[in-house]
Formats: structure tokens, sequence, C-alpha cells
């Protein structure tokens, strides 16, 4: 179990060090990882947590927190990589503690330094909830509390000097400056009882730095070898890089348009003239000793074009990875064409600069911490950081408007896909803005845009995190404030918080009355959601009677309306007028079909689902449920999970698989414990999932339904959810295939 990130290349050598941070991690629970940028701090981290994660019941995870640059979503970072339903009002430090109490499990933290204090309380907090949890972090300082136990990572092991033509050796490059050579096994022998131990290189085998320098070259160049006639350079040349795995990447990249002794002698040459240049610009990222780092990335700078170093620059303000649209809206001007952008990419890539990768959302680049920073010391120089990150921002604005318009459409798996491949630069461009009061108005358009990445992709509790700032921040009355209150409105009924519901409900309707049609509709929509958390049908079925009828606008999309008209099929079935719901439910099922809409779409099977329970007809229930299911888990969306999983229990004890119906019910259960009140508090499906459980209870008995229920309950979702749209039980014949949208019932 776990969420590992694959390994983009061999790691080389680092046996020793491997052996020694998993003993650590063995006899401490809090374990990191401290060394410059650039040593290989990450690349031994994931290499540990690989080896480690079988001695772990609950799995190995990994949180990168390279792009996070608000301390106050910390917690929030670690749900989201559990990954844990992002759907509570309890403070999500408290939802992380419960959640791991119980576990056996090791967590990774990745690039701690800029989030210190806050890693310092979250690991505090966590550590004391959870007995059976360890934590490795990777930081260029350490945490500084008292359980920690700390590993500071050295450059590779380095050859001996080549011997000189005549007698003595070359003093290629400094050394350590402790006047002590680094072993090749500084910590000792294998330990056959280690479960990393695999022995260390034989006598006379070739130093790591050495060994990771030839293997990077043959990458860069196709049939490279270390032989008796290059190995004299490339033993220089790693001891100038000082056994700096980053550095060594960085100079094996130029082999490909420099023969190795020019390698050598232009960076024996102009090492010292950078070295001004570059402390500026990585200013104290990198203690002053190891000047190889601070040089390579210098002399990669200054190799490269001066297209490529003003786009290197122009890069640093992305958080986390970005796509080549991005860099054309956010980079290109009249001084960078957005033509040459594709082209500089890739040249940033051969030169180690940027590194490419492959995702769900199409192709993504993403930039070393150490040479963000760099770029980012440049853009400070060049004058250009304010307008960057304004062009950064405006491109996310410009996004989030085409997803909120787009949403309501045949594309809404894509749309989820690339706006959490761009979280952490959604995240970045509201931090920008809520930090300037000129971009107070802005940060609330971009907030309440985002409203359905906040809804139907799993990410409820930080979208009202950021609402609610942008919305006291931003005071005035508008259409984007009414849009805004709406779109808190919706996060705050998926969290089940009436309260909060009927404090900015009333915002919206006061503001609403001053603009037009639109926006009143939109404040009818939040009253509609506060009446079913009220359960008030008469109210209910009252607001969404005022509205007009989707079929009368099939050319249009307003999500509000479509949504309160879904609601009131819900308050039909609840007062049982079974007929109505369906003739309701029939009209938005085809309203969301002509658009290929389907998140609402699956809450309306969810419905149809409901309807047919009501009229005693379980097995079209089971195919509405599970084909509602199969949307919710798609797009991540915790309550309509939970909602689809409990019908779809309901419907399996109706066609008498109680002990299926008793697993599914603990699945359902393992999602209401990450979100705010199960079934959002509704009377009605409160009292539908009670009667389920008694009936299962009673069929089975009471050990052997909670013995099913428990089993449910301790899986992994996935394989649960997995199990449940299977058909459940083994030896049981498949249940029908519903399509990923319905029919409507005839």
């Amino acid at each position: 179990m776990g969420n590992l990130p694959v390994e983009a290349s061999p790691l080389v050598g680092r046996r020793a060090e491997l052996r020694q941070v998993a003993r650590r991690v063995g006899r401490s629970r809090l374990m990191t990882v401290t060394g410059v940028g650039g040593v290989g701090k990450t690349r031994l981290a994931l290499r540990t947590a690989a080896t480690l994660q079988p001695l772990f019941a609950d799995g190995a995870w990994w949180v990168e927190l390279s792009p996070l640059r608000q301390g106050k979503l910390l917690p929030h970072t670690i749900a989201e990589a559990l990954p844990l339903a992002d759907h509570s009002t309890r403070r999500v430090i408290d939802m992380l503690a419960d959640h791991l109490a119980g576990r056996q499990l090791l967590l990774v933290l990745d690039t701690c330094e800029h989030l210190v204090e806050e890693c310092q309380m979250v690991t505090e907090a966590l550590l004391h909830a959870a007995p059976g949890l360890r934590i490795l972090a990777t930081s260029r300082r350490p945490l500084n509390l008292l359980t920690e136990e700390v590993f500071t990572l050295e450059p590779l092991p380095l050859p001996a000097p080549a011997k000189r033509e005549g007698g003595g050796v070359d003093p290629a490059g400094p050394v350590d400056p402790t006047g002590l050579e680094y072993r090749a096994d500084p910590v000792g022998p294998a330990d056959p009882a280690d479960p990393v131990a695999d022995g260390t290189a034989a006598d006379g085998a070739e130093a790591d730095a050495l060994v990771l320098l030839a293997d990077r070259a043959a990458r860069a160049v196709p049939g490279f070898v270390l032989t008796p006639a290059n190995r004299a350079e490339l033993v220089t040349l790693c001891r100038r890089l000082e056994g700096l795995p980053l550095a060594i990447e960085l100079a094996a990249a130029r082999l490909r348009h420099l023969p190795l002794a020019e390698l050598n002698r232009r960076l024996e040459e102009e090492r010292y003239a950078l070295l001004g240049e570059t402390e500026h610009a990585v200013q104290d990222t990198i203690p002053p000793w190891h000047q190889a780092l601070r040089t390579t990335i210098g002399w990669s700078h200054q190799l490269c074009t001066p297209a490529e170093r003003l786009l290197w620059a122009r890069l640093s303000v992305f958080a986390g990875s970005f796509d080549a649209e991005a860099a054309e809206q956010v980079c290109a001007d009249t001084r960078l064409s957005a033509a040459d952008i594709p082209g500089l990419l890739g040249s940033l890539v051969e030169k180690s600069i940027l590194t490419w990768q492959p995702a769900e959302a199409g192709e993504r680049y993403r930039m070393l911490d150490t040479l963000r920073e760099y770029g980012g010391g440049w853009l400070s120089r060049l004058g250009e950081e304010d307008a960057l990150h304004r062009r950064h921002r405006d491109h996310y604005l410009r996004l989030a408007r085409a997803g909120d318009a787009a949403w309501f459409g045949p594309d809404q798996f894509a749309w989820c896909d690339r706006m959490t491949a761009e979280h952490g630069n959604l995240r970045a461009a509201l931090e920008f803005c809520l930090s300037r009061p000129a971009d107070h108005h802005t940060a609330l358009e971009l907030a309440g845009a985002l409203w359905f990445f906040w809804y139907g992709c799993g990410f409820v509790t930080e979208g009202q995190y950021y609402l609610t700032r942008a919305l006291t921040a931003d005071t005035a009355p508008s259409r984007t404030r009414v849009r805004a209150l709406f779109g808190c409105c919706m996060l705050l009924f998926q969290l089940g918080d009436r309260a909060g519901v009927e404090i900015w409900a009333a915002q919206c309707a006061d503001q609403a009355g001053r603009f037009g049609e639109d926006e009143a509709a939109t404040a009818t929509a939040t009253a509609v959601l506060l009446a079913i958390l009220r359960s008030d049908y008469t109210e209910l079925v009252t607001l969404s009677e005022s509205l007009p009828v989707p079929r009368q606008r099939m050319d249009e999309v307003d999500y509000p309306i479509v949504m309160t008209m879904a609601a009131s099929g819900h308050a039909y079935i609840s007062t049982g007028r079974i007929e109505r719901a369906v003739a309701v439910l029939d009209g938005l099922h085809a309203h969301c079909a002509l658009h290929g809409e389907c998140c609402l779409r699956s809450w309306i099977e969810i419905n149809y689902a409901q309807a047919e329970l009501a009229l005693g007809r379980h097995l079209p229930a089971e195919v509405y449920a599970r084909s509602a299911l199969r949307v919710k888990h798609r797009l991540h969306e915790g309550v309509g999970r939970g909602m689809a999983i409990e019908v779809l229990a309901q419907a399996t004890a109706g066609l008498g698989r109680n002990k299926h119906a008793a697993y599914l019910l603990g699945l359902a259960q393992q999602i209401w414990g990450t979100l705010g009140r199960p079934q959002l508090g509704i009377p009605a499906w409160e009292a539908d999932r009670r009667a389920c459980e008694q009936r299962a209870r009673q069929a089975l008995g009471a050990h052997a339904y909670q013995r099913a229920f428990d089993t449910g309950l301790h899986a992994d979702l996935d394989t649960g959810v997995a199990r449940a749209l299977a058909g459940g039980e083994p030896g049981l014949p498949p249940a029908l295939p519903g399509p990923e949208g319905a029919a409507p019932r005839t």
C-alpha cells in the first residue's frame, strides 16, 4: 500500500547510507535526512521508503511539499496524499490524527526546509496520536524536535586523484574542507539482518561519484563508456564537482555538446569567475564550501542561450509542475516568442534544468528546487518578478474561468485531471492575490470560479478555506461575490455544516437582490441547500418550482438551477411522491445527457436508485447505484461516493446478499469517517442506512455481520470500490453492468 513515485533513473551507490537510514527509521519515529541542495536527499528517502514499504501494514506514503507555499495547508496536503477525503468540518489535523491512530504506516515528508515550523507542529501532533506512525523527512535543515534523529547526507565518495604525466597527482578541484576524504562505506560493513543489506562494493570497484558520472554521460551521449583512455579526465571532473549528484547530472548533460577534455578545461577556467554571480542568485541555499554546485549551476546558466536563460528565470514562478501551454501563456512576450517556447523547453530538458513527466493530464515539466531558486534569483535581478507573478495569476484565472464554463459538459474527467495537476499553481495564484489588497477581488473571482474543482474533484475543505478568506477580504457587493457565496454554500453543504450555510446563504440572498435574474436564481439555489439540511421538504419543493424548468432552457447551462431541480427529486422521494420524482429526474437526466455532464447526472442516478428502492425494485436500484459510484469514485467526490455505496448496500440487501451489504456498509463507514456528518445529517438518509443495517444484521447474526462490516471498514478504498463495482462476493454471478450513465427509468 502507498503512493511512492516511480524512480526515474537508477540510484547509484548509497548502500551504506540506505542501511543507516533504514536502521534509524526502525529505532526513531522521526528521522530527518539533511544535506545541501542537490546532494540526493529525495532519492535516498524514496529508495529507503520503497525498501521498507513491505514492513508497514498500512504502507509507505509520499508527501511532496516543494510546491506548497502556504504552511496552513500542510495538513490538507498530507490528507490528499494518503488519500483522505477532504470533506470535514473538523480541523484537518484532527481528521489526520484519527485516521492514523490505529495504523502502522511510514509517512515521507519531502522538502520541508521552507515549512519547518509547520512541519514541527504537524509531526508532533501526528506522532502523539499515532503510535504506529514513522515519519521520514528530507530537509536542508533539521526540524529541531526532541524526538528527531538526523542523518546528514554527504556527497558521493570520490575516486583517488588522477595521475599526472611525469609523476604526482592532479589536484582536480577542492576536496572535503575538513581534510578528510569521503569514504566508500562511512558507516561500516553491511549487516546481514538489515532489510537493505546487499553488500558493499568489492575492493577495486569504482567510486560512486565516478560510476554516476559515467552512467549519466552514457545517457547523454549514446555509446559513451568509461575506458582507460578517458578515466583520468572523468576522475578529474568528478573531483571538481565534489561528488554532488546534481552537479554531476548538470555536467554530464553538457557532454552532448562539449568533449570531455574541453568540459574539464572550461570548468576549471570559469569556476571562479562564475562564483560571484551564482552567489547572488542562489543566496544562502548552499554552504560556501560546496563551490562545485554553485559553479555548475552558474556554468550551466552561462552555457544556455540568452532565450534559454530568460525562460529558466521566468519558469521559476511555477509551483510544482506545469505544461507547455502554461509556459507559453506566462513566459512569452516580445522578448520570448511563444512559438519558440516548446523548443526551448526541450533544450532545458536536454540540459537537465527541467525534467519531463508524462501525466494523465498530458506532458508536464518540473524544475528541481535548487534550480528554481536560482532562476528566481535571476528573475528578481531582471526586475521581472512581479510582472511574471501577475502573468501567472492571469493564466490561472483564465483557466479557472474556462473550467467553470466547461464543467457542465462532456469533459469533466479531463478537467478534473487537468486542475488536479495544476493544484500547486492554483494555490500559488490564490496566495499571490490574497497577499495584495489590490488583487482581493481577483482572489474572490478565482476562488469562486474554482467552485467546480473544490466541489467536484474532492477538495471541499481547502476550497472552503480559500473562499472564506476571499469573501472576508473583498466584501463589496458584486455578481462575483454572489457566485462565490453560492460556491461557499455548496461546499458547506457537502460538509453538512448547516450553521455555515445559514450565514452565507443570508448574505447571498441580501446581495443577489441588487442584480439580475441569474443572481436571484443563484440565491434561491443556496436557499434550497439550506432546506435540504433542515429536511424542510415543503420549502424545498416551493423553491424548486419557483425556478425555470431546465427542459424549457435546454440550450442554456445554469448549474444552480439544475442542481436545485435535482434536489427537488430528493424532496419528492422523501415525501412518497415517487412518480413526480421520476418525472422531474427524467427531465434532468436528459438535460445532463444532452450536455454530456456526469457529475450531477450521477447524483440523479442515486435519486433514481432511491426511487426504485421505494418501489421495491432492487435490481434496477443496484444498476443505478453502481453507475453513480463509477463517476463519484473517479472524481474523488466524498459525499457522493459514500451515498452511492450506501444505496448500493440497500439494493444488495434487498436482493438477499446480506454479507456483501454488510461489507458495503463498512466501506461506506470508512468514507464517512473522513467526512463531516454521515449522510449529511439528513434524517431520511440516516433512516435508510439504519434499516439496511438492521436487515443485514438479522439475516447474518451479529458476529457474521460485524466480521463482514469490519472487512469493508478496513479495506483499501480503491480495492473496496472495485469489489463493489464488480458485484461483490466471490462465487456470485456478476451484477448487471450499468453504463457510465444509466438510462432513465421508464
